[in-house]
């Protein structure tokens, strides 16, 4: 699926692989985060051929033009887990946000593990 909106400027289409990676990069950057794990098969498959995967651990799903976003991340030792958890969803949405000028929905974030 996709994003699709249009302003004086045309048609715009936005692809969930695109938001993906956005989140992605954005929820990298938060501080707290160790990692983001794979959640599918197809992921691992990739990473098994050392092929990066810029949507690792995201999951992203539009549903009437509304976006929602899974993140499965692994965390760092030491830190508040609910208030690393906010600060991701918090940070994500606002770049989701302001680079595709479309409305988030939803954010889970979903703790997988925490690395020493």
């Amino acid at each position: 699926m996709a994003v699709k909106t249009s302003n004086i400027y045309g048609k715009i289409t936005i692809s969930d692989t695109s938001v993906a990676k956005i989140a992605h990069y954005s929820a990298i950057d938060c501080y707290g985060i160790s990692d983001l794990v794979s959640r599918r098969f197809t992921d691992s498959l990739v990473e098994l051929f050392n092929k990066s995967s810029a949507a690792k651990g995201v999951r992203v799903e539009t549903v009437n033009n509304k976006i929602n976003i899974d993140l499965y991340v692994i965390l760092k030792d030491g830190i508040n887990i609910n208030a690393v958890k906010e600060s991701v969803a918090a940070t994500v949405r606002y770049n989701v946000e302001t680079f595709t000028g479309m409305r988030v929905n939803k954010i889970n974030v979903n703790v997988v593990g925490v690395r020493v």
